[in-house]
């Protein structure tokens, strides 16, 4: 039945809709042009690296040198194919997110209700909205119940715009009038109503600003801006140097065409264009790792934010528990005292099947909520059925009365009934009782709470008329009983929160239900709820000071009204908290934007919600939160190490290009050798790292500080060491190579194979953020592993193949020189190791001298 009390409506079937689907395409605004292959190549021929390889290209071909220009052409094309391959990549998991955050519609297909994705919806298809829903298409209104719908994002104007249907037999055809229409993106604030789909797409009221839309590009997130600043000014600085370098060259050697390629040489070597490319492949990949978790990511900073997380709060129905309600108790009251149904007892007896009636003709008759979902579920055994009746009136939910009122008028006949649910003390407000009778009511609601269950009362009245009361004050009610429902702990929830408790991470539970309710929840959950519960009213008396110092050690929040959700997230946030935050509702939202990490329940939630959020939960579950948290942390370690790798591994190629013309020595490198090294790191930097495992102490350390920058002087500063302990080895092994009077060839060749090895040890060594010897050796990331084995491979072919061997200008080293060259690598680790271990005590020595804690 729909918002009006008539029958069901059929809408239009399967085949139709797919029919119109093809004619009149999906119904989405006007998208960005996608980066499409062509678009992405042209992207990189604007990079400055694959500038610089083009321009040796050229050159060689210049010098004549053309089997060294087809290799290193070759290796362009390796180069642009690999990272084509990562953007193509990572395109195809943003389209995937992007099918999955579609809105999602209620829509009549065969008869039937059914959720699909807004870009599925056609002209002609019936919809049903409820408040806080955002509307996906214009719609003709065919049926609706108090409906306001804020328009703001087509008209500016900041109130609810009232909407209601055209009165049935009213003239057909032509264009409805506004207030008798909803249009696409806007918001439903309250009402419910039953529409038909009149435009989609770019053909809806807002497809006509689409093209703006799409056109507004998302803000940078202070770690892209701090990356492409740091890249900015490396470029600078590279290119600098390679000019002073190539003028340096020409003026001492006279070759011009050589110091080109000497400066292009150093230029390559210092440029770490790999940066970007980390941070956008590590945030597709993260938020595809996350949707794997049923975790939608709507804001990329949200994943630097994950991990940085104090403070989860939570609320309770659906989150903590199953959300699977089922009526456990009924309670009525007589003159003999309470008596009480229980669910093992059977069948119910005329007070209570009372009670459970008029429950029932308190709820939305096609529910979604899981405690009406059990009212209907238990009527649905009683043998005798309520009498045929229409809806004609309701009261929803407020923050000033939370009771669900409806009016019926019962066929045959004048008669109409009214039916109420909700808490207890608000209908007991309602029922105007007896103090000695409203003592007794509550000491059995609170009896009940204290036991883990939902309390809800039901209270009835008769009416005669039409002309409502303003609110359900103005009936004459009269108190039915209690029911309780009983909502099980997920079984995920306690471990979970033990994890957070040895991560630093503090859990609030703040819920609308009963204090007892709470405090059993809490108890079966792991939180400490008998060390501080605060109700919503005294949150309220509270001022901003006092709430500051309450939330500090209250771990559970009971009756709280959506609006004193703000005030405990900004309280929380002033004591230096970074806080994450769930909700559902359209009263929520603000709470979740206002948190650090808004996140949105996707199964129960409503659009309004999930927008404000910065992540839906498709599962509603808390141990999934708890879940995203780790991978958030496992994101910014891993981006941590790919970091730290490209900036150490820049340093020996840097300086092994430089040293050697500043002394005098043969060149060690051209842009093929160059090039080669970029075939090694681009994959290694977004690809490896992006794979590795959780450190074994991911969840068992404190939370990052926020403020903290990705590219901290310690970091760099362990970068540059770490890059500077390869330069010393391979350098010096150069040196000694050259001294003890082997040729240029055979030198530079196992050199090479040093460098290799030694950023093969650096690529090891990085895998751990705390020099974990067992961690480097692990097995686990196959990405690692294959992709040594493919460089080795490859170097193996350079080696063993003269015609390639010559244009790289090696010389094939005897198999002692070989293995002299593949053990430094081994020395390398080694030393890399050592270094990181005692970096990682250093560091700790400093805090234990009296590095602040966090609070909480």
């Amino acid at each position: 039945m729909n918002p009006d009390g008539r029958d069901s409506p059929r809408g239009l079937s399967t085949e139709q809709a797919a029919r119109l689907l093809a004619r009149d395409g999906p119904n989405e605004l006007p998208r960005p042009p996608r980066r499409t292959a062509g678009r992405i190549l042209r992207e990189l021929a604007r990079e400055p690296m694959h500038q610089l390889l083009t321009a040796a290209v050229a050159i060689y071909f210049v010098l004549g040198d053309r089997a060294e220009a087809s290799v290193l052409l070759a290796f362009l094309g390796v180069i642009v194919t690999i990272t084509l391959v990562q953007e193509r990549r990572t395109e195809r998991v943003l389209d995937a997110l992007r099918d999955m955050t579609s809105p999602r519609a209620l829509v009549w297909r065969d008869g039937a209700p059914r959720r699909v994705a807004g870009v599925e919806l056609v002209r002609g298809d019936l919809i049903e909205l409820a408040e806080g829903d955002r509307v996906p298409a214009d719609a003709r209104l065919i049926s609706a119940n108090d409906l306001a719908v804020d328009e703001s994002l087509l008209s500016g104007e900041s109130l609810p715009v009232a909407k209601a249907a055209a009165a049935a037999g009213g003239p057909a055809g032509g264009e409805p009038a506004p207030s008798r229409q909803v249009f696409a993106g806007t918001m439903v604030v309250a009402g419910r109503a039953l529409a038909e789909v009149s435009a989609t797409g770019a053909h809806s009221e807002i497809g006509r600003i689409g093209a703006v839309l799409g056109a507004i590009e998302a803000e940078s997130t202070p770690l892209h801006r701090q990356t492409r600043q740091l890249v900015r000014w490396f470029s600078v600085l590279g290119l600098v140097v390679s000019l002073i370098v190539g003028v340096l060259f020409a003026w001492s050697q006279g070759d011009w065409l050589g110091a080109t390629l000497a400066g292009i040489t150093m230029a390559m070597s210092m440029l770490p264009q790999e940066f970007l490319l980390i941070l956008t492949v590590f945030m597709a990949m993260g938020a595809w790792r996350l949707s794997q978790h049923r975790v939608l990511t709507r804001r990329a900073a949200t994943i630097e934010a994950l991990g940085a997380a104090t403070v989860l709060c939570t609320d309770k129905t659906g989150t903590l528990t199953r959300n699977q309600m089922r009526i456990e108790t009924l309670a009525c009251f007589g003159a003999a005292g309470p008596v009480s149904w229980h669910a093992a007892d059977g069948a119910l007896d005329a007070p209570f099947a009372t009670l459970l009636r008029h429950g029932v003709l308190a709820c939305e008759q096609d529910a979604f909520d899981p405690m009406e979902r059990a009212f209907h579920a238990l009527a649905a055994t009683l043998a005798d059925r309520a009498p045929q009746a229409r809806l004609v009136h309701e009261y929803g939910l407020s923050p000033a009365l939370p009771v669900m009122t409806h009016v019926w008028q019962l066929d045959p006949g004048p008669e109409q009934v009214v039916a109420a649910k909700g808490a207890p003390e608000s209908v007991i407000g309602l029922c105007r009782l007896p103090a000695a009778l409203r003592a007794q009511v509550l000491a059995a609601a609170a009896d009940l709470a204290a036991q883990g269950m939902r309390v809800l009362a039901v209270a009835s009245a008769g009416f005669a008329g039409g002309a409502w009361p303003a609110t359900p004050h103005g009936f004459d009610f009269r108190l039915l009983g209690l029911v309780a429902l009983a909502d099980p702990l997920r079984d995920t929830v306690p471990r979970a929160v033990e994890d957070c408790r040895r991560a630093g991470i503090r859990v609030l539970m703040i819920t609308g239900d009963h204090p007892g309710t709470a405090r059993a929840i809490a108890r079966q959950a792991g939180l400490d709820g008998e060390a501080g519960l605060l109700l919503g009213d005294e949150v309220a008396a509270l001022d901003a000071a006092a709430l500051r110092r309450a939330v500090r050690t209250t771990a559970v929040f009971a009756r709280v009204p959506p609006q004193q959700k703000l005030r405990i997230v900004e309280a929380l946030k002033a004591n230096g908290e970074v806080v994450a935050m769930t909700g559902d509702g359209v009263n929520d939202a603000p709470s979740l934007k206002a948190a650090h990490i808004g996140i949105a329940m996707g199964g129960r939630g409503t659009d309004v919600a999930r927008e404000a959020s910065a992540l839906v939960l498709l599962d509603d579950d808390f141990g999934t939160l708890v879940e995203a948290v780790r991978l958030g942390r496992r994101i910014y370690d891993n981006l941590l190490k790919a970091m730290r790798f490209v900036f150490a591994v820049h340093v020996p190629i840097a300086g092994l290009t430089l040293l050697p013309m500043l002394l005098g020595w043969p060149l060690l490198f051209t842009p093929m050798h160059i090039a080669f090294l970029e075939i090694v790191i681009d994959p290694v930097c977004s690809i490896v790292f992006e794979a590795e495992d959780d450190e074994p102490d991911l969840m068992a350390r404190s939370p990052r500080e926020p403020s903290a920058p990705l590219f901290s002087v310690s970091m760099i500063a362990q970068s540059l060491l770490q890059g500077c302990v390869i330069l010393l080895l391979v350098g010096g092994f150069y040196a000694w190579l050259l001294h003890a009077g082997r040729s240029e060839d055979v030198a530079r060749a196992s050199t090479f194979v040093a460098l290799i090895a030694s950023n093969i040890a650096l690529i090891l060594a990085n895998r751990s953020l705390r020099g974990d010897f067992r961690a480097v050796l692990d097995g686990r990331n196959r990405a690692l592993w294959g992709m040594i084995v493919s460089v080795l491979a490859l170097l193996s072919v350079i080696l063993a193949f003269e015609p390639v061997r010559s244009l790289f200008g090696f010389a094939l080293p005897d198999p002692l020189l070989i293995s002299a060259s593949l053990g430094l690598g081994a020395t390398a680790l080694i030393a890399l190791m050592v270094q990181q271990r005692l970096m990682t005590a250093f560091a700790h020595a400093a805090r234990r001298r009296g590095a602040p804690t966090r609070q909480g």
